[in-house]
């Protein structure tokens, strides 16, 4: 484990050099070993680093920023310390960069949930990390984003992001506005619905995998 700026785990690629390498950011109340099941099924060339939120909260668990509750049970996001983790996130990137045996121009995002709003906010604030982000069962927000996020290049930029249309935790109806608010950026992507919860369905997982190994290919 390398004293990087967030803790996490790793699988070494099959590479001794340039792997691609793949960030997984977790959901809210979870941890680095909740996405980190997906890695032995995924591409051996891929170098994969699950990455902890770096906030606990009670009982268990972590968050990449807090998430608040009023008198009425209404909820809403502290967009001032996801902005902070947003950062956070892209200096850990250029720490994995600086630390593993990694190609600096492949860099895919994962995330699920909370981490899927992270990868949003981290690839169109600093797309020249990124070149692929799986976003499943999340959404953009938009508070997240710089305001210069119409003059950035996102040429080299995919998103493959996907939802269950019986997701109760997120409502389906918020990632339907991703695909529109990404072709106004003229940002590759697909979108895909599952009949499922807040979750991960095989086919989904089959699918983004697929998209991934034919990104990896160009």
């Amino acid at each position: 484990m390398s004293e990087l700026s967030l803790h996490h785990v790793t699988r070494p690629s099959i590479l001794k050099e340039n792997a691609p390498v793949l960030i997984m950011l977790h959901g809210y109340g979870s941890d680095e070993n909740d996405l980190f099941g997906f890695a032995s099924e995924m591409p051996e060339e891929l170098f994969i680093i699950s990455a902890r939120a770096p906030f606990p909260i009670q009982p268990y668990g972590n968050a990449w920023y807090a998430i608040n509750f009023d008198a009425e049970m209404n909820k809403w996001n502290d967009n001032e310390q996801a902005i902070q983790t947003r950062d956070l996130i892209a200096k850990f990137i250029d720490e994995v960069k600086a630390t593993y045996p990694v190609n600096k121009d492949t860099v895919s995002l994962l995330g699920f949930s909370q981490g899927t709003i992270l990868s949003y906010a981290v690839a169109l604030t600093y797309p020249e990390k990124i070149k692929n982000v799986i976003a499943l069962s999340g959404y953009i927000s938009p508070e997240m984003l710089p305001e210069d996020i119409e003059t950035k290049d996102y040429s080299r930029l995919a998103f493959y992001c996907s939802h269950g249309s019986q997701d109760q935790v997120i409502p389906v109806e918020w990632a339907r506005k991703v695909p529109q608010f990404l072709n106004s950026l003229n940002v590759k992507h697909s979108y895909s619905e599952f009949p499922t919860g807040h979750g991960v369905a095989p086919q989904n997982f089959y699918e983004f995998r697929s998209w991934l190994n034919k990104r990896l290919e160009k």
